[in-house]
């Protein structure tokens, strides 16, 4: 007789396929893994809104993880926002390996913007201490001083391309598969860059779970690697539903955020957690122990 799944809450951001392809490809179920999917949760993430006084709220990321992510035993964020939640008190971070995901800051076809140092003092729509908030300025601090990089919270991943679809905001910075989404809606890509992606676990939840987990994300990464067309259309899953009634042609995204099978250092993470303070974005840190911090499977 077979043994019973093992079961798992896990909250995929969207911004990868890997997900997706280890639900259809049954490669959970290979690791003996019944991962549930917290749809509500996603899409709440995908659309929530927000005001520029989110930002000053008191332990804004303990809000946003105890609203969003209650029942998650595995996540993931851009590198600092995982770093800046566990040094939070919010769970650890996962240290045995990470993801590289694109990001891209957009303007509508008819905006004057056409190179980075045009956005200087420029309102850019962002999701609240997520990975659009922190990738706006890793990639813009190359081009200007961080007191000139204006970012103004929107909200999720179909609020800030709405946003920016109505004239809300001048620019916005996207992820995938939004990113994919705007290039065919007409908006045009003024600055691309990419960003570490680290998964945020919590505490209590089983190292061989996690490591169960990661096999097949890792599995899901080959076959992606092999025939990226065949998964393409998978991205409806991550498609908010306030843009689920376009006729998006998948065959034209790109596949997002890529796994890879690469430790966290810990020169890494100092990186990460400085650039945390210099974009004043860590106020809520109160441990930066690496070896505290850090979840490992392996």
């Amino acid at each position: 007789m077979a043994s019973a799944l093992i079961k798992m809450d896990a909250t995929p951001t969207g911004m990868r396929l890997n997900d997706w392809v280890a639900m259809e490809e049954g490669l959970f179920a290979k690791e003996g893994l019944d991962v549930k999917v917290d749809w509500e949760v996603l899409h709440r993430q995908q659309a929530r809104q927000g005001t520029t006084q989110d930002r000053d709220m008191p332990r804004a990321q303990d809000l946003r993880l105890g609203k969003f992510l209650p029942n998650s035993e595995v996540t993931s964020a851009c590198g600092w926002g995982s770093l800046c939640m566990a040094g939070a008190g919010m769970g650890k971070f996962l240290s045995d390996s990470h993801g590289m995901s694109p990001c891209g800051i957009f303007v509508r076809e008819g905006s004057k913007i056409t190179r980075p140092e045009e956005l200087k003092d420029v309102p850019i729509g962002v999701g609240l201490r997520a990975g659009s908030h922190f990738s706006l300025f890793y990639v813009l601090e190359k081009h200007l001083p961080l007191e000139h990089i204006n970012a103004v919270n929107v909200g999720g991943f179909g609020a800030r391309l709405e946003a920016l679809l109505k004239g809300t905001v001048e620019a916005a910075n996207l992820l995938p598969p939004q990113i994919y989404m705007a290039k065919q809606l007409g908006l045009r890509e003024v600055v691309s860059g990419e960003f570490p992606v680290i998964w945020w676990v919590k505490e209590s939840t089983a190292p061989e779970k996690v490591s169960r987990y990661l096999r097949a994300i890792a599995a899901a990464e080959k076959l992606l690697q092999k025939d990226l067309k065949k998964y393409l259309p998978l991205w409806k899953y991550s498609v908010p539903r306030e843009f689920e009634s376009y006729k998006w042609d998948f065959s034209q995204f790109g596949r997002g955020e890529r796994y890879i099978d690469a430790p966290v250092s810990k020169d890494d993470f100092e990186t990460m957690m400085d650039a945390s303070a210099r974009w004043k974005l860590d106020n809520h840190v109160t441990n930066r122990s690496f070896e505290s911090l850090a979840f490992q499977v392996a």
